[in-house]
């Protein structure tokens, strides 16, 4: 892992918020849909990468329930839906994806995803991993309601990650494939009602816009989309003043 905390510096005025400088060496997202980690921290994933650090991405569903055309079959909405996402992968800077193809639209934190995200976990051994904000229900301001879907990647992120993931007495397959525990020392939340810190992401604005355009399926790159794209890294930007950030609720499982 890396850390890089702010030193005092009588040039910085004590009423701005710093900007969050640890980084993990390696990092794991933990989504539910494509796209989802394009819209939510791919401008952290995307400055992370760029400082060095190592991403992998895993999708709890291949979003077969994300189109409005009823006529349009749902395996080859889900096949398209990973061709973007892969597409968008590479511009972010992710090693790879991983797509555990549970159903769309009711995905369950239950044993079964926790397995696999054990799975995931102790196969890619991440210092960090950032997931969605479980306990948001209702956006802030009354901005709409939180995808159930997107509740339960955090979930089900959260409860492999401890105890599971390091716990030798959990999933002793896994072992005998020779996965063997390990320990996630941090979990960021995206979509979080309760930030406590913020990214810088202006240098890597534009390289989350270019990847949300690879999602043709969803509109993601239409011009309304990145405005509204664009004011949400604005206004996450000015607590900590720069001109994009992203915020998350940090939660320290192992203490450096």
């Amino acid at each position: 892992m890396t850390a890089q905390p702010h030193s005092a510096d009588p040039r910085v005025d004590p009423g701005i918020e710093q900007p969050h400088t640890w980084r993990p060496d390696r990092l794991m997202v933990i989504v539910a849909h494509p796209d989802d980690a394009d819209f939510g921290p791919a401008g952290t994933v995307a400055t992370w990468v760029a400082a060095g650090s190592v991403a992998w991405l895993v999708c709890c569903t291949s979003g077969d329930q994300g189109g409005e055309d009823h006529a349009l079959d749902p395996l080859a909405l889900a096949v398209i839906r990973e061709s973007e996402q892969r597409a968008a992968a590479d511009v972010i800077g992710y090693a790879g994806v991983s797509f555990l193809h549970q159903p769309d639209g009711a995905l369950a934190n239950d044993l079964s995803l926790r397995e696999l995200l054990v799975r995931e976990i102790r196969g890619f051994r991440p210092d960090a991993v950032i997931s969605t904000d479980p306990e948001t229900i209702f956006r802030k301001g009354g901005r709409g309601i939180n995808h159930t879907d997107h509740r339960a990647a955090g979930s089900a992120a959260a409860d492999a990650i401890f105890p599971a993931a390091r716990n030798p007495m959990s999933f002793p397959g896994l072992i005998r494939e020779g996965l063997l525990p390990h320990r996630v020392r941090r979990l960021y939340l995206a979509g979080t009602n309760q930030p406590t810190v913020r990214v810088d992401t202006t240098a890597q604005l534009d390289r989350k816009l270019e990847a949300l355009g690879c999602h043709v399926s969803q509109r993601a790159g239409s011009a309304e989309s990145l405005r509204h794209v664009r004011e949400r890294a604005a206004n996450e930007g000015e607590p900590i003043g720069v001109v994009a950030a992203e915020a998350f609720r940090l939660v320290v499982i192992d203490p450096d």
